[in-house]
């Protein structure tokens, strides 16, 4: 068996992303490099093509002032008298027209800067002169500097003459300096491709992140539904299964069995229903179905269909208008209530709920529904975390409180919970024990226009 730990969807997903980031730098590599390889050849080429140039002027000059004498010998007198050839070397010599080999130095400047090799320089003018066009080799002087030789040949006017010699005049130039601004120029570009490739990887990283970041929230939110789901169902199926059990035994009433697993059973139904709205909120599946709404209207609707039998709500509603989700303001709406007729109270004493609708803010420009209860109050502390799933007690999902906040923000408004004045639990109070009394006020706030 493998030792290998097998990865969770979100690890992959992050490994993706490392791939994604090593292809982008790999790929702006490769590109980088090739413009780089390029870019020194060409640069290389272009100092040695500007250097040979330089050296053909030379030899030109120096061709034109060659002669050959009556009887076919080479004249170097113009040469001696006009030129001066003291830097850079110039050597004239003269290769045997049916011998490649054997070339001859006819004219050597006197006393010249820089020497070439003797081997070099006959080497080079024997190619010359058998390619028949100008040549040009990197090699190095007699003390070792680097040089460029550039030959260009010529040839004897009496091309029937077997005695008549053809040659080659020679030049060189040092190039140190131009193979260190060469070096230089590699090296930069060396340099800057590195710079451009952990550039690329870095904004490769940061655009694969960017790319993933729905995919990693979704499987967050996925993950977020199964362990709610997980967390909430497995109470009431845990009782279900005891319900069953009991049934067989037949240690109980059969109808209050039914009467049970009825309640259990509307139990799991909201509680479904309430993870698949919150996963649809969280997920942004359930659009806003935006609409003019009578928030005064709705809310006295939802207080007559909870089941407040037992209990006491006073509605006192101030026309409102807002754009909204019918549903879902509905849905929040109806747990502010359940929450407040559920926790809202003293064990054995019936609640006393009080729920006002207003018109505030600048200009009106934002409707209130404040629900408010007579309970225990809440637990010091805990406001802020009243609206994360599983802040429950007393048997209740912890979902109600949740899904409400998340459908005050998608509206562009919000949820806040404070002690009010009369006495109120909540999901948070009921999970932290008693709270200081004086009730608690959630307070529900959606812009008039919709946000």
């Amino acid at each position: 068996m493998s030792g290998r730990r097998a990865l969770t969807p979100t690890g992959r997903v992050r490994r993706l992303r490392l791939r994604i980031t090593a292809l982008f730098a790999l790929t702006s590599a490769a590109g980088l490099v090739t413009m780089a390889v390029l870019a020194v050849r060409s640069d290389d080429a272009r100092w040695r093509d500007q250097l040979d140039q330089a050296m053909n002027l030379d030899t030109t000059q120096a061709l034109s002032l060659l002669r050959y004498d009556e009887d076919d010998r080479l004249d170097t007198t113009d040469l001696v008298e006009t030129m001066d050839t003291g830097c850079p070397q110039l050597t004239v010599l003269s290769v045997p027209r049916n011998n490649s080999s054997g070339a001859v130095v006819d004219f050597a400047g006197p006393q010249p800067c820089l020497v070439g090799r003797p081997a070099d320089v006959r080497a080079l003018a024997e190619t010359a002169v058998r390619r028949e066009e100008a040549v040009a080799v990197d090699g190095r002087a007699v003390d070792g500097r680097r040089v460029r030789l550039f030959a260009e040949p010529f040839f004897a006017p009496d091309a029937e003459d077997a005695e008549g010699r053809d040659g080659a005049v020679v030049t060189l130039y040092e190039t140190t300096e131009a193979l260190a601004d060469h070096r230089r120029t590699t090296w930069l570009l060396t340099a800057g491709c590195a710079v451009l490739v952990v550039l690329s990887a870095a904004v490769g990283h940061a655009l694969s992140g960017r790319a993933i970041r729905p995919a990693l929230t979704a499987l967050g939110q996925q993950e977020a539904f199964l362990a709610d789901a997980a967390h909430d169902l497995r109470t009431p199926v845990a009782s279900l299964r005891m319900l069953a059990e009991t049934a067989l035994r037949g240690d109980t009433d059969e109808r209050e069995v039914l009467r049970r697993t009825m309640r259990l059973a509307d139990g799991m139904g909201g509680l479904v229903d309430g993870l698949l709205t919150r996963a649809r909120l969280m997920t942004g599946v359930q659009t806003l179905a935006r609409e003019p709404l009578r928030l005064d209207q709705l809310v006295e609707a939802v207080v007559e269909d909870a089941p407040t039998e037992g209990h006491r709500v006073t509605v006192r509603a101030e026309e409102a208008v807002v754009v909204a989700d019918a549903d879902l303001v509905r849905r929040a709406v109806a747990n502010l209530l359940g929450n407040a007729l559920t926790h809202g109270h003293a064990p054995g004493e019936a609640a006393d709920v009080r729920i006002d609708v207003a018109l505030t803010g600048r200009e009106r420009r934002e409707a209130t529904v404040t629900v408010e209860d007579a309970g225990p109050g809440l637990p010091p502390g805990v406001a802020d975390a009243l609206f994360e799933r599983f802040r429950s007690g007393s048997g209740s999902t912890g979902l109600g409180l949740s899904i409400a906040s998340w459908v005050a923000h998608a509206h562009g408004g919000s949820l806040t919970a404070t002690s009010g004045a009369g006495g109120a639990g909540a999901e948070g109070g009921a999970a932290g024990g008693s709270g200081g009394g004086g009730g608690a006020r959630f307070v529900l706030r959606l812009p008039v226009d919709g946000g």
